[in-house]
């Protein structure tokens, strides 16, 4: 099996794995009255699934996007990366535009009382 696929099971199995321990803890807190809403009507169960399984499609998208961010070379150990390169001061040659800096300075507003 590729490393890549291995890697994202293994995020979505500790997506699901928190999942279980967020629902579980949403149900034994009685968050919002959770317990008794889930365990007095007969869709009950089918609420806890779906809680279960959306929040483990959450875990597992965050769990997979930190495992992949991570996976960068530490800064400095490459070439640069993206960092982008100093100008380099070339003669002008006639016709050439030069860029200036410029200030500009905004409207003097007097203040309200």
């Amino acid at each position: 099996m590729p490393e890549l696929v291995r890697l994202y099971l293994r995020n979505v199995a500790l997506g699901l794995l928190l999942s279980l321990v967020f629902v579980g803890a949403l149900l034994w807190l009685n968050v919002a009255n959770l317990w008794h809403l889930v365990t007095s009507t007969g869709e009950g169960p089918i609420a806890v699934v779906m809680l279960v399984m959306f929040n483990a499609v959450v875990f597992s998208g965050v769990q997979f996007g930190i495992a992949v961010m991570r996976m960068a070379e530490p800064e400095g150990s490459g070439p640069g990366g993206c960092k982008t390169p100093e100008p380099v001061a070339q003669p002008a040659t006639p016709g050439t535009l030069i860029p200036v800096t410029a200030g500009a300075r905004a409207p003097h507003r007097p203040r309200r009382a």
